[in-house]
């Protein structure tokens, strides 16, 4: 079983930022620089956990001047295949239509190749050309 929780303290920011560092920094070589940025304090993280207790994946939202960016959709490696993704996916865009000033704004992403399936099963569509973002193939992606 997989939950997800919003992230209210200090030591699930951490988690959190663990998981970032195992995915996307130490697997697909992202400059760590790049990874973490001015957004951290500002964005709303979440955190997954398998069977209620470890920390398995993480996620954030935040507004932009172009709607709402859902992003740093991060599993580690052993927890892939086991819906923690969709789980993340759903309370992410659950918190974004319960949230006071998100109504009637775009909500997007910037998906790598191999995560599109996922996003895709949730409504996100394609927009655009392929670009890259750390040296990894992205395509922007609205709900």
């Amino acid at each position: 079983m997989i939950e997800v929780k919003h992230i209210t303290t200090h030591q699930q920011q951490q988690e959190a930022f663990r998981i970032r560092e195992a995915v996307f920094v130490q697997e697909q070589n992202v400059p760590a620089d790049e990874e973490y940025d001015e957004y951290e304090t500002t964005s709303r993280h979440f955190l997954a956990y398998a069977d209620g207790t470890t920390p398995c994946g993480t996620a954030r939202w935040r507004f932009t001047d172009k709607g709402i960016k859902l992003e740093r959709f991060a599993v580690l490696k052993e927890y892939r295949s086991r819906q923690v993704g969709s789980a993340l996916v759903q309370a992410v865009l659950d918190d974004v239509r319960q949230h006071p000033q998100s109504g009637g704004k775009p909500v997007y992403l910037h998906a790598q190749v191999t995560a599109m399936p996922l996003y895709a099963k949730f409504g996100f569509q394609p927009v655009g050309d392929m670009f890259l973002e750390c040296d990894i193939q992205h395509y922007r992606m609205k709900l």
